[in-house]
């Protein structure tokens, strides 16, 4: 595909008085068009996801969190890949910690846009 572009890119016009561009020309556009995609998409989103491993690392027992299936509970256990959670008086839930969504702060209500992020 990108062989495709570069021929494309050389060749002249009909209309043009012959002067072609070489493909230095056209490989700079590529690599200025990966370079605005790179600011554009991938950056933001690296950071948001450097955000969440430092929200992640940094929930400890007693906080409330919010998990992606909608439960509210409370952080009974800290485990390696999971958390144990109180959702109701002698009722503890095992979940991935990856399903974490938002910490909430005390009585605080869960934000519904943060489900969507």
């Amino acid at each position: 595909m990108l062989v495709d572009l570069i021929t494309f890119a050389m060749a002249a016009s009909p209309g043009e008085g012959g002067t072609t561009k070489g493909p230095g020309f056209m490989l700079g556009w590529v690599a200025i068009m990966f370079a605005i995609m790179y600011f554009i998409l991938f950056r933001p989103q690296q950071r948001k996801e450097k955000e969440r491993r430092s929200l992640l690392k940094a929930i400890k027992t007693g906080d409330r969190v919010v998990f992606s299936g909608g439960i509210i509970g409370s952080i009974a256990n800290v485990k390696d890949k999971t958390f144990t959670i109180k959702v109701a008086d002698k009722v503890k839930i095992e979940v991935s910690r990856g399903a974490v969504t938002q910490v909430l702060d005390k009585d605080e209500t869960p934000d519904e846009t943060s489900r969507n992020k």
